[in-house]
């Protein structure tokens, strides 16, 4: 894909921390992780090293671990590409991620399909409603006037989403992250526009 380019290659996250410290690069915008690098590292300590650090991560799995995707997924991963899949699906889902859009696909949906302490952060029927349209890209005064509420209320709506969606560890900050939950849990399908990438009021 024109504009993609792999600056490393290695055996783990420290690896690719310490080449980055001593030769300055610039963080990688999407970073593809193994879910187990055989150093004594977890993955989520992998996947939140990785975003914290300013990176995207996209987990190389194999279909037969979903509880360590679901870790993955948890810590806060973009997405999955099954290491079965020829490397054009790879690079295309590495640009998905790198425009910041959700990386929709069926090895992600396997990983999460029945898990419901995974997937449920006890929504209210009217919070599920307000998120549905919210996440799938109407503005929010949009999503009030259509739900029959004041604005102020669907704001409110919003903000206790976004809490709980915290409490179960599947933090939500921008709307882009509103729609991947929202896929999890069955609420939008994976079809949605995508939202962008801001920061929500």
């Amino acid at each position: 894909m024109p504009g993609t380019e792999v600056v490393f290659s290695g055996s783990g996250v420290n690896e690719y921390l310490q080449w980055r410290s001593f030769s300055r690069a610039p963080t990688a915008d999407v970073v593809v992780l193994d879910l187990t690098l055989g150093d004594g590292t977890t993955v989520t300590e992998n996947v939140t090293r990785l975003i914290r650090d300013g990176s995207s991560v996209i987990i190389h799995s194999v279909a037969d671990r979903p509880a360590a995707v679901r870790e993955a997924l948890s810590a806060g991963a973009a997405g999955v590409v099954s290491k079965a899949s020829p490397i054009s699906d790879v690079i295309k889902a590495v640009g998905t991620v790198a425009r910041g859009e959700p990386l929709n696909n069926v090895e992600w949906a396997s990983a999460v399909d029945g898990d419901r302490d995974f997937a449920d952060a006890q929504l209210s029927a009217r919070e599920r409603d307000v998120l549905r349209l919210y996440a799938a890209g109407l503005p929010l005064k949009v999503v009030a006037d259509r739900l029959g509420v004041a604005y102020s209320t669907a704001k409110e709506n919003i903000t206790r989403i976004r809490v709980k969606y915290v409490e179960v560890g599947r933090p939500a900050p921008t709307k882009v992250d509103l729609l991947r939950r929202a896929m999890e849990d069955g609420i939008v399908a994976g079809t949605a526009s995508d939202p962008g990438a801001e920061r929500m009021p």
